[in-house]
Order: C-alpha cells, then sequence, then structure tokens
C-alpha cells in the first residue's frame, strides 16, 4: 500500500514540477502539445488512484494503462525538448523522474 501511494506522490511531485514547461509552450503548439501533455498528466493521475484502490486483474490492466501512459508521456517530453520547449537540463530532471517512476510502476505490477 505504501508503495503505491509512493508512486502516486512522486507522480503528483513531477506533474507539480513539469505544469511551468507546458505553461512556456509558444501558444500556436500549446493547443494541442500542451493540451495533451496536461491531459496524460492528469489521466495518469486518476489511473494510479484507481489502480491504489483496485484488486486483481482490474489492477494489473489498470497497471499497464498506467506503463503505457507513462511510455508515451516520456516521448512527448523528448518532442519538447527537440522543439526547444524546454533546456537539456529540465529535459534531464523530468525524465529521470519519469523513469524512477516508471521503475516503481514496473516493481508494483511484478508485486
Amino acid at each position: 500500500m505504501a508503495e503505491q501511494l509512493l508512486i502516486y506522490q512522486k507522480f503528483y511531485d513531477f506533474v507539480l514540477d513539469f505544469y511551468p514547461v507546458i505553461n512556456r509552450i509558444p501558444k500556436c503548439h500549446r493547443l494541442i502539445l500542451g493540451r495533451y501533455l496536461e491531459e496524460l498528466c492528469i489521466t495518469l493521475l486518476m489511473l494510479i488512484i484507481k489502480a491504489n484502490k483496485e484488486r486483481g486483474n482490474n489492477r494489473v490492466s489498470l497497471q499497464t494503462k498506467i506503463s503505457d501512459n507513462l511510455d508515451i508521456l516520456r516521448i512527448l517530453v523528448r518532442l519538447s525538448k527537440d522543439l526547444k520547449f524546454m533546456s537539456i537540463k529540465q529535459y534531464a530532471l523530468h525524465i529521470e523522474k519519469l523513469n524512477e517512476i516508471g521503475k516503481m510502476v514496473y516493481c508494483w505490477m511484478k508485486h
């Protein structure tokens, strides 16, 4: 139980740190890329909460969705870096956090 709550807290902290990056995306890209990043972050928070409450196959299904969405988020964060919407230092910080969360999700799935 504590592990799942730690995943939630880590991802919540990631979202808090990442929102300023989303807000700095130029207006012409914010409507699509920025909005999708926001929705993906919120969706992941909700999935983590739901998976924490579920048991059995429902939990496994939700954990798989969490893992898949984290992979998508990693790619979109990389795209944001490549489009120069964030610095390489910011990218490294956010990717490091996402990788840590991904490892925690993987352990949660195997547990």
